[in-house]
């Protein structure tokens, strides 16, 4: 079977890296095409997979130069389709399920966001697809029959303990063994859905190094320029350490949604501060089900203080997490493993199943 992944972001790469591994080695003809977006060039290399950039000029964000984007893209996987004789699409992008359908191509289209938070997406990629696989919790609006749901993240398809274990010697590299490290993340919120959607602010992130500093060491991994006050914090290190660094930090705090969830599968407490706070089904429940950790609006600085002094002076916060990290793990599923089994199965059997669990 010859299958091509389209991968728009880095956690895309994460999560389809160890199937696309594992169907290479079962003998299926795999095919990566990307965008350039943040560190996601760099993961491929590093990885040593093969790929192609399809947009190596990255997506702008004017409404007409995604429009043009999107319509590269499309036209750059159609020609891959038809040169490779591509037999299944998969991704996280409209442009697979556009191009699965113009050349009858089965198409499967992977989103934990719920429809309602990104409309333009679910406008776009959800009829074209043949079948949409998503977390059990998370809405897909009106095409809930081509639904293929799993009791899982897409974070679990990475930081699964069955994939990932982290390695203390790149922790070691840049801190002492023991050292209580605070990570703070900062987001670009550039995509199309994240219009009119703000974060920390500078103001706001002064405040919180303020406390943290007197608990430990702040490092700042960010996807925008820092302003010249948070400088010294930046953190450099190569893309594939960074789970590595999560793992082992004692806090995390940011705007960002997905090292948000991959803090919460590591059982590392966060805090994430921006206007998506309580409007995504996946994260509602880590931080609601499983108690990994907390969100808020921007506007919500004295409450966001609050938990943070809360945290800092609280007992055996770590252990309390691990806890909580275990009892969440007891209850979703290895996702690679998962993905992996499913795209070898015919979209019809997938179906038939799926509408006898939802009966």
């Amino acid at each position: 079977m010859t299958i091509l992944f389209h991968l728009g972001h880095p956690a895309h790469f994460h999560l389809f890296k160890f199937s696309i591994r594992e169907l290479k080695a079962s003998g299926h003809h795999v095919l990566i095409a990307i965008k350039k977006k943040d560190v996601l060039e760099e993961l491929l290399q590093d990885s040593g997979l093969d790929y192609v950039n399809i947009l190596p000029e990255g997506k702008k964000q004017s409404k007409w130069d995604l429009i043009r984007s999107q319509w590269k893209q499309i036209r750059a996987i159609h020609r891959l389709v038809k040169k490779e004789k591509v037999d299944l699409l998969c991704g996280t992008s409209a442009a697979i399920s556009l191009v699965g359908k113009w050349n009858g191509i089965t198409s499967y289209n992977f989103n934990e966001d719920d429809a309602e938070v990104v409309p333009m997406y679910a406008r776009l990629a959800y009829p074209w697809a043949t079948l949409i696989f998503a977390p059990k919790c998370c809405s897909v609006g009106k095409w809930q029959q081509k639904k293929i749901a799993y009791p899982s993240y897409h974070e679990l398809a990475y930081l699964h303990p069955d994939h990932f274990t982290p390695d203390s010697k790149i922790w070691e590299q840049y801190f002492a063994q023991n050292e209580s490290v605070f990570l703070i993340r900062f987001a670009q919120l550039t995509a199309h859905h994240d219009s009119g959607i703000k974060g920390i602010n500078l103001e706001l992130a002064l405040k919180i190094i303020e406390k943290l500093e007197q608990h430990g060491t702040i490092c700042i991994n960010s996807e925008k320029e820092l302003p010249p006050e948070l400088e010294k914090y930046q953190l450099h290190i190569k893309a594939s350490e960074m789970h590595h660094i999560q793992a082992n930090c004692r806090l995390f705090i940011g705007d960002s949604q997905t090292m948000s969830a991959e803090c919460a599968v590591l059982g590392v407490p966060f805090i994430r501060i921006n206007d998506f706070a309580g409007r995504l089904s996946y994260l509602e429940e880590l931080e609601n089900h499983f108690g990994l950790g907390k969100s808020f609006l921007p506007q919500e600085k004295e409450q966001i203080l609050e938990t943070l002094d809360h945290w800092l002076n609280a007992k055996n916060l770590h252990s309390q997490w691990q806890e909580k990290k275990v009892q969440m793990l007891t209850q979703r599923i290895n996702l690679s493993d998962y993905i992996t089994r499913q795209l070898l199965r015919a979209p019809k059997e997938l179906l038939e199943e799926s509408g006898k669990a939802r009966q």
